[in-house]
């Protein structure tokens, strides 16, 4: 067992698990992952909820008295959903109260079935931040076209914020923008700007997956060179966009105000394709201020067989920008790629929340006690 964990944190890579369960709280096991494996904060997702819950592990209790009481179903995986953060929250709040609210942090989704719906998103957000009701939560706030404005106000209002769902180098930059306007307005409001926090989740295996398919297709030999090249090249390029952005002069005087950079998160980093090393997307994504978000299966193959050999992002951008059109040349088209992506991943988190919402329909039913 290498130190690799502990190398990847002196490198100012926040180290978080894509995952939450009742077990995992109950049993010890997350505080074990603070404790010996550099962990210091957790995302979760609809998807992460729809497995954990449906898996029964623990909810059993929560579930026959949410039935007795004839809640809906939605209250129910609300009161199930923010329970588990809250205790999680619980967990690392020395983490949140040793790095001063950077770190330490739990992310919880508004309902993905809101995506496309500014409104909607921003109520949910205060819900959910009041629901939890713990300092050292984040908000996620799927990064589509509707919810960029969502960002700017549930920001405003003083609510920290994980910015989920960015594949696209042009949303990002968005992103960060939406950020920026959110902070300015709080300032305006005369809120403290050292108390608000925000990362924002870049995707990067997904990346991958759907341009080598692409290039798979082609099957020539220079679409074989440039496979499993695009991803890496991406969030790099995301990085550039990233130090552009926070060290402009709209960024300078909110730094005068104690704001808090919003860092790049490095999301979907467990390798889909067995052909590449399962350390890839930690490995070659090592740079300051960032965090890395990864499944325990990455996690642990990091512990074991990781090399982190320092910084692998600075001085890559001109290479990435080449990488990024090799694909092109080819006929493969980024904007095209970067879209379906999004697309597909609030399609997909809203098919997890439909099935949790099934899975969960089905306990209580089973579990309500008869009339008599």
């Amino acid at each position: 067992m290498t130190d690799a964990l502990k190398r990847l944190s002196d490198e100012g890579v926040a180290i978080w698990l894509d995952d939450l369960s009742r077990k995992r709280i109950t049993s010890g096991n997350l505080a074990e992952l603070i404790d010996q494996s550099h962990v210091v904060g957790v995302t979760t997702n609809p998807s992460i909820f729809q497995k954990a819950i449906s898996s029964g592990d623990g909810y059993e209790q929560q579930l026959a008295d949410l039935a007795a009481r004839k809640v809906t179903v939605e209250e129910a995986i609300r009161m199930i959903t923010t329970a588990d953060v809250r205790d999680a929250a619980d967990i690392l709040r020395p983490v949140f109260d040793a790095t001063g609210g950077q770190d330490g942090r739990v992310s919880i989704e508004v309902d993905p079935r809101l995506a496309h719906n500014t409104q909607a998103t921003v109520a949910e957000a205060k819900q959910l931040a009041w629901l939890v009701d713990r300092p050292n939560t984040l908000i996620k706030i799927p990064a589509t076209k509707a919810g960029l404005p969502a960002i700017t106000e549930v920001i405003g209002k003083g609510i920290s914020v994980n910015v989920t769902l960015i594949f696209s180098l042009e949303r990002y930059r968005e992103v960060m923008d939406a950020y920026l306007a959110g902070l300015e307005k709080a300032k305006a409001a005369g809120l403290d700007l050292s108390k608000i926090h925000s990362v924002a989740s870049f995707f990067v295996s997904r990346v991958d997956t759907e341009i080598d398919k692409r290039l798979d297709a082609l099957g020539s030999d220079e679409a074989k060179a440039v496979k499993g090249k695009a991803a890496l090249a991406n969030a790099r390029l995301a990085y550039e966009a990233y130090e552009e952005v926070f060290s402009s002069d709209r960024w300078a005087a909110l730094d005068k105000a104690q704001a808090n950079k919003q860092r790049p998160l490095w999301a979907s980093t467990g390798v889909k394709d067995p052909a590449y090393k399962d350390t890839l997307y930690v490995d070659d994504l090592v740079a300051p201020n960032t965090v890395n978000t990864m499944p325990e299966a990455t996690l642990d193959a990091t512990a074991d067989h990781g090399q982190i050999t320092g910084n692998t992002v600075a001085g890559t951008y001109d290479a990435s920008r080449g990488e990024i059109e090799a694909v092109e040349k080819l006929g493969i088209s980024y904007d095209d790629v970067v879209q379906l992506l999004e697309d597909e991943g609030v399609e997909k988190f809203a098919a997890s929340w439909n099935d949790l919402l099934k899975s969960t329909e089905a306990e209580l039913k089973r579990l309500t006690p008869s009339e008599g």
